[in-house]
């Protein structure tokens, strides 16, 4: 696999504590888990669109601006963090970032209105946002060269791994005592994993940018790269049609499976398995090469979404395509970081910054795609996440092609 981004030009060799490499398995532990807390924000409402829909007499379909409003902040945050862990260094950004979402994720459930609580979810996803760009900044500068495509695909995966566990979290987390218990139990997790990440990360050092505005100052060009603009389009259909297809489930589900509380919470757990099955297959998928790699795992998970729409009233038959969907979504995701890395060349910390944004843009415009299409029913809407995985694969190939 290809040397993982760096978060600045200078940053690309040794612990910043200059004290050797950090230890690969806590630091990578760590940051998988408190990616799983942070990432998993975004994909938290979508089991509670009902009852939320209930406390804040609005229907099911306008909750979704609470994840699209999230989504959209989350992914603007990314444009602002990447400079800032540039300028101030991973792990401060990291800790300090918790902090904030802590505080901004116990806010949530303050709401009275649906008003109040997609503006109390914006505040979140820009404290959220810190924590991605900093994360792969830690990976590429304080964990060995060869130790680094692991690190870079558990962290990864675990971003995706996110949508699936806090979904079947939140959503027993609310049968057990309302939506806003999920909201309550996750951020006293996020200021724990402040505490662990002051004590486990290597302290900052090294050499950093001179002033955020200097860490800023590579995303026009890189915004002008015909190779590196596709690349990012392909990245908006990554969880796009991810997302979109969850909160199909969760607004159209197929007879049998949509209220059917235990159907709903093993078909969002029965993905979990390509989630832990990908980082162990880290080394072999490295060897397929990434013009290869990334347009097959699109193409996968696009007809996976296919099988979706004729997998009619069965959970086990929707739950086993939806496997095959998650694991395309679980191979892309890192291949397009490497392609989106190589593209940046020396400004990779400001090219993955703007890779995490694209992801986020797709994702906070999933719940509105599914929303939009709601009187096609399930069917008809895994039909167009289909064409848009589809879209994804054709778009990487142009990339690649250049």
């Amino acid at each position: 696999m290809p040397t993982t981004p760096s978060a600045s030009p200078a940053a690309t060799a040794a612990d910043p504590a200059g004290g050797g490499w950090s230890p690969p398995g806590r630091t990578t532990a760590l940051l998988t888990v408190t990616g799983i807390l942070v990432v998993g924000q975004m994909y938290i409402v979508l089991p509670l669109l009902g009852p939320m829909a209930r406390s804040f007499s609005a229907s099911p379909g306008a909750v979704t601006w609470m994840a699209t409003g999230f989504g959209l902040a989350y992914a603007t945050g990314f444009l602002f963090a990447g400079p800032l862990a540039d300028r101030y260094g991973p792990r401060r950004v990291i800790v300090l970032g918790l902090l904030a979402t802590t505080l901004t994720t116990l806010a949530v459930p303050l709401a009275t209105n649906l008003a109040a609580g997609c503006a109390l979810r914006a505040v979140q996803g820009l404290a959220a946002a810190s924590f991605a760009p900093a994360a792969f900044s830690v990976i590429a500068t304080t964990v060995a060269p060869q130790r680094r495509p692991f690190a870079l695909t558990c962290v990864t995966s675990g971003f995706l791994a996110a949508a699936v566990l806090v979904q079947v979290a939140s959503q027993a987390l609310e049968s057990l005592a309302g939506w806003r218990t999920a909201f309550l139990t996750f951020g006293p997790l996020m200021a724990l994993a402040a505490v662990f990440a002051r004590r486990v990360l290597a302290a900052d050092g090294g050499d950093r940018a001179a002033t955020v505005r200097s860490a800023f100052a590579a995303m026009p060009r890189l915004l002008a790269t015909p190779r590196l603009l596709l690349l990012y389009a392909a990245t908006c259909t990554l969880l796009g049609g991810f997302v979109a297809l969850y909160t199909a489930v969760s607004l159209a589900g197929p007879p049998g499976v949509s209220g059917n509380e235990g159907a709903l919470l093993w078909l969002r757990a029965g993905a979990l398995p390509a989630m832990v099955a990908v980082p162990l297959l880290a080394g072999a998928l490295g060897r397929v090469p990434g013009r290869v790699r990334l347009p097959a795992a699109l193409a996968l998970a696009g007809a996976a979404a296919l099988a979706a729409s004729g997998a009619g009233g069965s959970a086990v038959a929707l739950g086993a395509v939806l496997l095959l969907l998650v694991a395309g979504i679980a191979i892309a995701a890192p291949a397009l970081v490497e392609a989106v890395a190589a593209a940046g060349g020396s400004a990779r910390g400001a090219a993955v910054a703007l890779y995490a944004c694209a992801m986020f843009i797709g994702a906070s415009l999933g719940p509105q795609l599914a929303n939009s299409l709601a009187d096609w029913g399930f069917a008809g809407i895994v039909r167009v996440v289909a064409a848009v995985f589809a879209a994804g694969a054709v778009l990487s190939v142009a990339a690649f092609s250049r």
